[in-house]
């Protein structure tokens, strides 16, 4: 691993009328089922906030610390950027509950749902931001549940410092095979580590090749048992994970995504602008290149550029 990230080739177009007006650089690396590149492009070595997509290997820190949760949909929304619908929301609350947790003492920022609907129905009834409503809040119901589970503060548990943060630590730097390059502060507060792409790609390959019953093994299946609850009705990482059986799929802001397969192998993909609509064209490319097949690709591939309300154009991978 290098010490910066270098920066990325040209992987999309946005092509409008003909006319190519936009281009998104990035990396990207596919890796075998053996765990080896396969291919590549950009930089793949120099670290990066993979952001949200560090949520599952934080699960399994925190299944590690002592986390006893009910059932694998609890665990699916641990790892979840949820979108905020109210079974995300009944759910996040009823964990805290069953825990004898205080809603206040979460610590995400107050927000409104990622889902439009939900947002307007809450809007509606003269609601407004809440923590609860953050899409971070049920990986911070999973943190405050580990410090209940071990007699930890609460106070400061986004603290890089807190035992908490520290065990989440050390699971990330063991699941992606480096050390963690930098620690930052996400988008919900907690703390948010930079690594490799291909590290990135390895903790997920990593996690679905587990043995059953292990952390690692837990949390994949709990993500690809209850897709809408890590993520939200229609989401993409809920329509590639019902579209590909067995599938790990999970974003991260900023253009980042990972997903890995059992006996496959995996991606992982960062846009260095940050646009996300140029992520699923270079994901549904690199799945391509290990033979996954299925419709949803097909339209992730080319997403329409519209123009008077028909499309006229795509954004689609050059890769």
């Amino acid at each position: 691993m290098t010490d910066l990230y270098a920066g990325g080739e040209v992987l999309v177009e946005v092509a409008r009328s003909g006319f190519v007006e936009s281009r998104h650089y990035g990396s990207v690396v596919v890796l075998g089922a053996d765990g080896e590149v396969t291919t590549w492009a950009g930089d793949v070595t120099g670290p990066v906030f993979p952001r949200s997509s560090n949520k599952p290997m934080q699960a399994v820190g925190m299944l590690r610390a002592g986390l006893e949760l009910a059932d694998d949909a609890d665990l699916a929304l641990v790892c979840a950027s949820h979108h905020g619908e109210p079974f995300h929301v009944a759910r996040a609350r009823a964990m805290l509950a069953a825990a004898g947790i205080d809603e206040a003492q979460l610590r995400t920022p107050p927000d409104y749902p990622l889902s439009d609907s939900a947002r307007d129905d809450i809007v509606r009834a003269g609601g407004g931001r809440e923590p609860i409503l953050m899409n971070c809040s049920g990986k911070h119901t999973g943190m405050l549940l580990t410090c209940a589970a071990n007699g930890w503060p609460y106070d400061d548990y986004r603290s890089s410092g807190h035992p908490l943060q520290q065990r989440l630590a050390e699971t990330v730097a063991e699941l992606a095979g480096e050390q963690i390059a930098a620690t930052g502060v996400d988008g919900c507060g907690a703390p948010v580590f930079a690594l490799s792409l291909r590290a990135l790609a390895e903790a997920f390959l990593r996690l679905v090749s587990a043995a059953p019953g292990t952390p690692e093994r837990r949390v994949a299946d709990a993500m690809r048992a209850h897709p809408e609850l890590m993520s939200g009705t229609g989401a993409e990482d809920a329509r590639l994970m019902r579209a590909v059986p067995g599938l790990l799929s999970k974003v991260g802001a900023e253009g980042v995504q990972a997903v890995a397969l059992a006996g496959v192998g995996a991606v992982a993909v960062k846009i260095d602008d940050g646009a996300q609509r140029a992520r699923m064209p270079v994901l549904a490319s690199a799945l391509r290149r290990l033979g996954v097949r299925a419709d949803v690709l097909d339209g992730y591939a080319q997403a329409p550029v519209l123009g008077g309300g028909r499309p006229v154009g795509a954004v689609r991978s050059v890769w």
